[in-house]
Protein backbone atom coordinates (compact mmCIF):
# COMPACT_ATOMS: atom_id res chain seq x y z
CA UNK A 1 0.00 0.00 0.00
CA UNK A 2 1.45 3.37 -0.54
CA UNK A 3 2.06 5.58 1.76
CA UNK A 4 -0.12 9.07 1.95
CA UNK A 5 1.54 11.85 0.71
CA UNK A 6 1.31 15.13 2.80
CA UNK A 7 1.87 18.73 2.38
CA UNK A 8 5.28 19.74 3.78
CA UNK A 9 4.74 22.53 6.14
CA UNK A 10 4.81 26.44 5.74
CA UNK A 11 7.60 28.41 6.67
CA UNK A 12 7.69 32.11 7.13
CA UNK A 13 10.63 34.29 8.13
CA UNK A 14 8.72 37.71 9.04
CA UNK A 15 11.62 40.22 8.94
CA UNK A 16 9.96 43.34 11.22
CA UNK A 17 11.48 46.43 12.34
CA UNK A 18 10.18 48.55 15.49
CA UNK A 19 8.23 51.41 15.18
CA UNK A 20 8.65 54.56 17.69
CA UNK A 21 4.83 54.00 19.37
CA UNK A 22 6.33 50.03 19.73
CA UNK A 23 9.67 51.78 21.27
CA UNK A 24 8.29 54.04 23.57
CA UNK A 25 6.05 51.02 25.36
CA UNK A 26 7.33 49.83 28.33
CA UNK A 27 8.80 46.27 28.10
CA UNK A 28 6.24 45.31 30.34
CA UNK A 29 3.31 47.11 28.55
CA UNK A 30 5.15 45.46 25.19
CA UNK A 31 4.36 41.81 26.64
CA UNK A 32 1.04 43.06 27.54
CA UNK A 33 0.12 44.45 24.25
CA UNK A 34 1.15 41.04 22.41
CA UNK A 35 -0.58 39.01 24.98
CA UNK A 36 -3.76 40.95 24.73
CA UNK A 37 -3.96 42.01 21.54
CA UNK A 38 -1.99 40.03 18.93
CA UNK A 39 -2.22 36.64 20.48
CA UNK A 40 -6.03 36.48 21.05
CA UNK A 41 -6.32 37.34 17.48
CA UNK A 42 -3.97 34.81 15.91
CA UNK A 43 -5.87 32.46 18.19
CA UNK A 44 -9.46 32.82 17.33
CA UNK A 45 -8.55 32.84 13.41
CA UNK A 46 -6.20 29.85 12.81
CA UNK A 47 -4.94 26.77 14.55
CA UNK A 48 -1.78 24.74 13.35
CA UNK A 49 0.87 27.67 13.45
CA UNK A 50 3.82 28.08 16.10
CA UNK A 51 6.27 30.56 15.90
CA UNK A 52 9.92 31.75 17.09
CA UNK A 53 11.20 35.42 18.01
CA UNK A 54 14.90 36.22 17.71
CA UNK A 55 16.22 39.89 18.30
CA UNK A 56 18.38 41.19 15.80
CA UNK A 57 18.15 45.32 16.24
CA UNK A 58 22.04 44.63 17.28
CA UNK A 59 23.46 43.34 14.05
CA UNK A 60 20.99 45.20 11.96
CA UNK A 61 19.50 48.75 11.24
CA UNK A 62 16.96 47.60 8.85
CA UNK A 63 15.27 44.85 10.23
CA UNK A 64 14.93 44.27 14.13
CA UNK A 65 13.58 41.67 14.79
CA UNK A 66 12.93 38.17 12.28
CA UNK A 67 9.43 36.36 13.88
CA UNK A 68 9.99 32.50 12.35
CA UNK A 69 6.16 31.16 12.04
CA UNK A 70 5.48 27.29 10.70
CA UNK A 71 2.02 26.59 9.81
CA UNK A 72 0.89 22.92 8.98
CA UNK A 73 -0.79 24.11 5.47
CA UNK A 74 -0.92 27.29 3.09
CA UNK A 75 -4.65 28.00 4.80
CA UNK A 76 -3.31 28.35 8.28
CA UNK A 77 -0.83 30.71 6.95
CA UNK A 78 -3.23 32.57 5.09
CA UNK A 79 -5.53 32.60 8.05
CA UNK A 80 -2.47 33.71 10.21
CA UNK A 81 -1.28 36.60 8.20
CA UNK A 82 -5.38 37.71 8.43
CA UNK A 83 -5.03 37.95 11.81
CA UNK A 84 -2.03 39.74 12.29
CA UNK A 85 -3.53 42.40 9.58
CA UNK A 86 -6.05 42.97 12.21
CA UNK A 87 -3.95 43.60 15.35
CA UNK A 88 -1.68 46.88 15.83
CA UNK A 89 1.39 44.70 15.64
CA UNK A 90 0.67 45.41 11.51
CA UNK A 91 2.13 48.78 10.82
CA UNK A 92 1.59 50.06 13.78
CA UNK A 93 3.74 48.57 16.72
CA UNK A 94 5.81 47.06 13.31
CA UNK A 95 6.63 47.37 10.22
CA UNK A 96 6.86 44.69 7.64
CA UNK A 97 9.99 45.03 5.86
CA UNK A 98 9.51 41.45 3.96
CA UNK A 99 8.10 37.61 4.31
CA UNK A 100 10.12 34.93 2.81
CA UNK A 101 7.77 31.89 2.30
CA UNK A 102 8.79 28.30 1.93
CA UNK A 103 8.61 24.65 2.60
CA UNK A 104 12.16 23.23 3.57
CA UNK A 105 14.02 21.18 1.25
CA UNK A 106 11.26 21.76 -1.10
CA UNK A 107 13.42 21.10 -3.94
CA UNK A 108 14.44 17.34 -2.67
CA UNK A 109 10.69 16.67 -2.41
CA UNK A 110 10.10 18.03 -6.01
CA UNK A 111 12.24 15.67 -7.18
CA UNK A 112 12.40 13.07 -4.70
CA UNK A 113 16.00 13.35 -3.56
CA UNK A 114 17.65 12.92 -0.09
CA UNK A 115 17.58 17.05 1.83
CA UNK A 116 20.44 18.45 1.71
CA UNK A 117 21.58 19.66 5.14
CA UNK A 118 24.60 20.11 7.59
CA UNK A 119 24.66 18.47 10.47
CA UNK A 120 27.56 19.09 12.90
CA UNK A 121 28.46 16.44 15.57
Amino acid sequence: MPTAQTAPPVTAFMLIKTTPEWLALTPRERMDAFTTQVVPAIRSKTTGVRSRFYDTEFYSTRVTDVWVWEADDHDAYQHLIDALRETPFWDRYFEIVDLLVGTENGYARTYGLDPVATIVT
